[in-house]
């Protein structure tokens, strides 16, 4: 009996282990009500952005987020210094005394337990049981295909047939204003180059003619039915030529999360020199085939005559521009805000969205970026535009908007600077309560 006892001991305390294991479905059975975690306990998802947003691990084995979770990936954990990681917990909104489940790969949760016991909280536990194991439905974003990780367009490029791929032939294009210098040197393998310049023009720096765009998109050997994946060294590039692209009709337009540093994080390959397209396509659609995607100055006086309600005009600006410290731009003169506007946030100045952006630059989660509009009275059940100085900061945001499922959204193409260069249009300056 004794020797048998030691044989089953370890077996013994190996079920006992798991029998106390938490699990996905405890805190189903004990938090989730409606399909809503209960606000006893907080979950954080330490797995990347991609993975949360709804694309499927290495084993294809889950898609989304556990309901309610919140996303800190543990691989920014080497990108943060003590300062910066209770900055981004206080904009997570997490709370210290309160119980706290993480779940990624061990090492990573073994990581982030420990620097959040560092930061003072309480109660860190690792959740044992498999995503892709749990009872309770996941949470994916709506449109989260067209926002494409580094990884997803290697095994693109390299025939390797990634989950969700295109269902005809695909162009990877890098985006940028002016000369492609740095394009040059090194690149996506295989990706074209897009110069700003021929997609917007002056004065204002709206958008070219549709028969403009539709010579473009035929030069790139772009039809409708091509998926179109593009990135920039600022991604604002690229979502400013995906709003375009949408609104002439292109129906599979996806975005590098995080731009060209994702693909320089990831260690993958890269090639110099000028790629062009050899052969030119007929778009086949007429342009605009989404016109609802982009409004100009007559648009945008007709949404600010609704009801505060039923619309909003949003300002992807700086604080300082909403308000008239700055224009933000060394050819905008006039400072101020577009009477009726609402303040959506954007960065510290006009080169980047850095309150959209997680420390990686890869988009934050629908719920912190809801959260920064949540007082500023900005849904989804309304008709949104967003507009900043010229169209690109608001062209990322819509994208993101976009791959969250909204559906009434635009880009007012004239934005500040049109709107502000005839006297006659209603502006305002000053302080209005930060909300």
């Amino acid at each position: 009996m004794p020797q048998l006892f030691k044989i089953l001991a370890p077996v013994i305390a190996m079920a006992s282990v798991q029998a106390y294991a938490l699990t996905f479905d405890n805190i189903s059975a004990q938090y989730i009500t409606d399909g809503q975690l209960s606000n006893k306990i907080q979950v954080i998802d330490c797995r990347s952005s991609n993975q949360f947003n709804g694309w499927p691990d290495k084993n294809n084995a889950s898609e989304g987020h556990f309901p309610g979770a919140v996303n800190i990936d543990s691989q920014w954990l080497n990108l943060l210094d003590d300062a910066q990681l209770k900055q981004l917990i206080a904009s997570k909104q997490l709370q210290k005394n309160k119980p706290t489940y993480l779940y990624c790969a061990n090492d990573a949760t073994q990581s982030l337990s420990l620097a959040l016991k560092k930061q003072g909280f309480k109660q860190v536990d690792s959740i044992e049981q498999p995503l892709n194991l749990a009872k309770e439905k996941l949470a994916t974003l709506p449109n989260f295909k067209q926002l494409v990780s580094a990884q997803w367009i290697s095994e693109l490029i390299n025939g390797k047939q990634p989950v969700y791929g295109p269902k005809k032939d695909y162009k990877v294009i890098e985006v940028q204003w002016g000369p492609a210098l740095k394009y040059l040197a090194a690149h996506i393998p295989g990706a074209l180059y897009l110069n700003t310049n021929d997609i917007e023009s002056e004065p204002w720096w709206n958008r070219v003619s549709d028969q403009q765009i539709a010579e473009l998109l035929e030069n790139l050997g772009i039809r409708y039915d091509t998926t179109v994946i593009l990135y920039g060294r600022n991604n604002m590039a690229a979502a400013r030529a995906a709003n375009i692209m949408m609104y002439a009709g292109v129906d599979d337009v996806r975005l590098l999360n995080g731009g060209w540093r994702a693909w320089v994080d990831a260690g993958l390959e890269t090639e110099p020199f000028m790629n062009s397209n050899s052969e030119k396509v007929k778009f086949g659609k007429k342009i605009p085939a989404n016109p609802h995607y982009i409004i100009d100055i007559p648009e945008a006086k007709a949404l600010l005559a609704k009801d505060s309600n039923q619309y909003s005009l949003v300002s992807i600006r700086s604080w300082d521009e909403f308000t008239g410290k700055t224009s933000g731009y060394g050819y905008i003169k006039p400072k101020g805000r577009i009477t009726g506007a609402k303040w959506g946030h954007a960065g510290t100045d006009s080169n980047n969205i850095a309150d959209f952006s997680n420390p990686d630059g890869t988009m934050k989660s629908p719920h912190d970026i809801k959260q920064l509009w949540q007082n500023w009275n900005i849904n989804q059940d309304q008709e949104v535009a967003f507009y900043c100085g010229t169209g690109w900061r608001g062209s990322e945001v819509f994208f993101y908007t976009y791959v969250m499922g909204w559906e009434n959204i635009s880009v007012f193409d004239g934005g500040w600077y049109e709107w502000s260069g005839n006297k006659n249009n209603a502006t305002e300056t000053g302080e209005l309560p930060i909300k």
